[in-house]
């Protein structure tokens, strides 16, 4: 039986004849145990109706103080004058074709058909998971309903001097959730429906023959309700929830008296949405070659190079994933002229909507190789799943992080091996670098103060040296040698005292301990 109270009887005849549903009945009389709203329905309206009915054998006096107590009852909760009737224990109730309050969600929405919906919906993405977590998204103006409904119960209930919290009674999101775990586990072949999981799978319900239920709202606290480019409408639920809590009782029964309309209509059939949370590969590559991008390059629309590092490296993880998409980053990123080189630049992978599961260690090994094997261009090493929290060590302190470079380096005014043998001696050159005109475009104008830990030069011809520099991560080394038309100061330009100009330019280590290495 259903653990009802006596003080529920007025509440459950109120509810019912106001057009609820039993589900509904069940959460305003705080019922908090699961199987009683995945027992079928028509059952429990059947043992509601049996509650308030009592007896069949009572005696006359029973009968007689039950319908003074109902009539008392009835009396405590306030109504316009034209609904107050005259309640006795024999006054016949039913449910509602469609429920004032679920709207229908919790009557014709979470049966066995549903949950068939919702599992060919999941199967129809094949992940590879075994649990899911079920979210509900529920029309906004199903809150104004609710709040109606506890405003007019609670009334009954201080009546009875009792307390009723909003958060007392049991949503219609924790009872559907209650009905279909279990159904929706038996369609899906033994997959857990649990609090927590990579696969969340959404069910969205919509009923627009109530849309202007909470339109009133708009004029009574217009602050709530800020336009926006992304929603098509601006009541959503979080904006009148946020309303509901603001307006005063007084005012919202004005414009949202009990019991409400009574819907034609059910909500409309779940709209199922499936998205697993991000999985995160890390690892460093090498770039060998001077016409690559570290990322597409597009200008006006149109792609410049038909490959980047980072589509050479996506391409075969996202297939081993079954991933829908991605993000990358890296520490740092050369330039499409500029080689990687030694122990490679650390990056990472945010795969989007993995269907997949988790790759073991020889499953990344495989990945690696066949991105090394389809190009010639790159080389990853040290490929590795990683937690969302280590992503960020890249990241971290990467304009205090250094890196090593090697430049070919060509004078105008001839020069012989005497003439550079002075660089080799500068330590922690400080440089103030405006940002270059060549990346003015996505960077803002600012000057930025970089630090040049050593230099080392190895003389070539009149014309020609190699530099080999360490410097903090961040400094434009390109600017350095040319100075940028005096937008970096000082710069190679200067300390030599002639046009000095970068034609070849190698990244030698970008040294972040990061991801860790792994043995060959």
């Amino acid at each position: 039986m259903l653990p009802l109270k006596e003080k529920d009887k007025v509440i459950i005849k109120k509810l019912l004849t106001s057009g609820c549903c039993a589900r509904c009945v069940l959460r305003f009389c705080c019922i908090g145990v699961p199987d009683a709203y995945r027992q079928n329905r028509q059952e429990t309206l059947s043992q509601l109706q049996a509650f308030i009915s009592g007896p069949k054998d009572s005696s006359k006096t029973s009968e007689s103080t039950t319908k003074e107590e109902n009539n008392s009852q009835d009396a405590a909760v306030s109504e316009p004058a034209s609904k107050k009737s005259k309640l006795t224990a024999d006054d016949p109730v039913e449910e509602s074709n469609v429920c004032v309050l679920c709207l229908g969600v919790l009557q014709h929405l979470s049966d066995v058909t549903q949950a068939m919906q919702i599992a060919d919906a999941v199967k129809e993405e094949k992940y590879e998971v075994d649990t899911l977590v079920l979210s509900i998204s529920l029309p906004a103006q199903m809150c104004v309903r609710e709040h109606s409904c506890w405003l007019h119960v609670k009334e009954h209930v201080r009546a009875k001097c009792c307390v009723l919290g909003r958060d007392d009674v049991i949503a219609v999101k924790e009872a559907f959730k209650w009905i279909m775990q279990g159904l929706l586990a038996q369609e899906l072949d033994g997959v857990a429906v649990v609090a927590k999981s990579a696969l969340e799978v959404s069910v969205g319900f919509t009923h627009p023959e109530t849309d202007a239920d909470c339109h009133f709202l708009g004029s009574t606290c217009p602050d709530c309700f800020k336009p926006t480019k992304n929603k098509l409408s601006v009541f959503t639920r979080m904006a009148v929830v946020k309303a509901l809590e603001k307006i005063p009782d007084s005012k919202f029964t004005k414009h949202s008296p009990w019991p409400p309309s009574r819907p034609a209509t059910s909500c409309t059939p779940p709209d199922v949405r499936c998205v697993h949370a991000s999985f995160f590969v890390a690892g460093r590559y090498n770039k060998f070659c001077r016409s690559l991008p570290q990322t597409p390059w597009l200008i006006d629309g149109e792609r410049r190079m038909e490959s980047s590092v980072e589509e050479l490296i996506a391409t075969p993880v996202l297939a081993a994933f079954g991933a829908g998409g991605f993000n990358f980053s890296s520490s740092g990123r050369e330039d499409v002229d500029v080689r990687t080189l030694g122990n490679g630049r650390p990056f990472a992978l945010e795969l989007l909507n993995p269907h997949k599961g988790k790759l073991g260690k020889e499953d990344m090994k495989n990945v690696q190789q066949v991105i090394n094997t389809s190009s010639d261009k790159i080389r990853v090493r040290d490929l590795q799943m990683v937690s969302r929290d280590a992503m960020s060590r890249m990241k971290e302190g990467e304009e205090e992080k250094t890196k090593s470079y090697r430049a070919l380096v060509w004078t105008l005014k001839s020069i012989r091996k005497d003439d550079i043998a002075f660089i080799d001696r500068i330590q922690d050159l400080t440089v103030d670098q405006k940002t270059p005109l060549r990346v003015l475009h996505r960077r803002t104008l600012a000057v930025r103060q970089r630090l040049i830990h050593s230099m080392s030069t190895s003389f070539v011809d009149e014309h020609h040296f190699q530099l080999s520099l360490k410097t903090q991560a961040g400094t434009y080394i390109k600017e350095f040698v040319h100075g940028d038309f005096g937008r970096t100061k000082p710069n190679l330009c200067l300390l030599l005292d002639t046009d000095t100009d970068i034609l070849e330019l190698d990244v030698q280590s970008v040294d972040v301990d990061w991801p860790p290495v792994l043995p060959e």
